[in-house]
């Protein structure tokens, strides 16, 4: 078994670290302005930080998947939100190199590469949450191509070009069945755009589409009719362990910055980290992060050698959220009065590693698929 990384990997992750260092200084700002700049996402597609390892004929650089998981890793160091622009783009670019018809995959998979578009992910919807396998958005077939009735909730609700929605398309069928995958560009007629007001990630700038009769044509559907809750969902193992390193990096950066102060800071005449309550927990810490890290990488591994990791990657999904908020949590309360404040980065850190114990699968459903994958659904919750 070997840990080491290749010299490509190496530098890419390098190249992802120097432009964290970079966008670093202005996380806050880019709270407050609730967006990520298109200047930022075409910066982060000409250094191929975005979706890397996509074809090369589609805009990416054919990479493997653990050096995708790398250089999230490396961004969100420096910030959270923006690393969240090559989450989605690695799983929007891969549903749709796998699913599109040749003609839409290669009008947008370059521009999500690039940098010069977003295209969201509509799975869940405000009113249903966690139960993606009954949506109420409603596609039927008109006048050639689709129309197109409901709701989804979605990440970069404002800067998004386009959307990739699963909606059933079999009114009478069960859960899980008769849904299908539709790209929905966000300028067609009968589409508007609602913003939440939510207590992090707001750069990200999460929002609801509502589609009020809204036409798309034919070759707008992805893969087969009825089939894409299977086809499409495949690509969230993938996602899973890109959001778990996304979240520990946060964790590490923010453990890094609390030995330095600790260090620093005196009380009774000598260093905060000699207290053992001071450094013991940042020692677990230390050991949380590292394990859980190795997980993601490993179900990332296991992605680029074609093996099953659908456990894994809900492991990464529901633990790696949990450690990191948990780990910066207690980093702010060994700040101190000083952690409290809203001049350092720490508290906006735990605002927005938090939104992820939500979105993207609750912890509760990746127990449900872990419980299935060890003993069979008919035995699992």
């Amino acid at each position: 078994m070997d840990f080491s990384l290749t010299d490509q990997q190496l530098e890419y992750q390098a190249a992802a670290a120097n432009y964290a260092e970079k966008i670093a200084p202005d996380y806050k700002q880019r709270e407050k302005d609730g967006f990520v700049s298109a200047e930022l996402r075409r910066e982060m597609g000409s250094l191929g930080l975005i979706a890397p390892e996509l074809p090369v004929e589609l805009g990416g650089r054919g990479l493997d998947r653990l050096t995708s998981g790398l250089i999230v890793e490396q961004i969100a160091r420096g910030d959270f939100n923006v690393s969240y622009v090559q989450v989605v783009g690695s799983l929007v670019g891969q549903i749709l190199a796998q699913n599109a018809r040749p003609e839409i995959a290669a009008e947008w998979v370059p521009r999500i590469c690039s940098g010069e578009s977003i295209v969201a992910i509509g799975l869940s919807e405000p009113e249903a949450g966690s139960d993606a396998g009954m949506p109420r958005l409603t596609a039927q077939r008109r006048d050639g191509g689709w129309v197109l009735n409901g709701t989804k909730s979605m990440s970069f609700n404002q800067s998004a070009d386009a959307v990739v929605v699963f909606a059933k398309t079999d009114p009478e069928s069960g859960r899980g069945r008769g849904i299908s995958a539709f790209i929905v560009p966000l300028d067609a007629d009968g589409v508007t755009r609602e913003r939440f007001e939510d207590m992090g990630t707001t750069a990200v700038g999460r929002g609801a589409g509502h589609f009020k009769d809204t036409w798309i044509p034919e070759n707008h559907l992805l893969g087969e009719e009825g089939q894409g809750f299977t086809q499409v969902m495949k690509g969230f193992d993938f996602s899973r362990a890109l959001i778990g390193l996304q979240c520990l990096a946060v964790a590490k950066v923010t453990v890094d910055e609390t030995w330095e102060y600790v260090s620093r800071r005196r009380a009774f005449d000598q260093p905060l980290s000699k207290f053992q309550g001071v450094s013991f927990p940042l020692a677990e810490s230390e050991t949380l992060i590292a394990a859980a890290q190795l997980l993601c990488y490993q179900t990332l591994w296991l992605k680029d050698q074609g093996l099953p990791h659908t456990s894994q990657a809900a492991m990464c999904k529901w633990w790696a959220p949990k450690v990191a908020f948990d780990v910066v949590k207690d980093c702010l309360l060994l700040h101190g009065q000083f952690g409290y404040k809203t001049d350092r980065p720490i508290e906006q850190r735990l605002r927005d590693v938090l939104g992820l114990q939500i979105g993207d699968g609750t912890a509760q459903i990746m127990k449900m698929i872990i419980a299935r994958q060890a003993v069979g659904r008919e035995f699992a919750p």
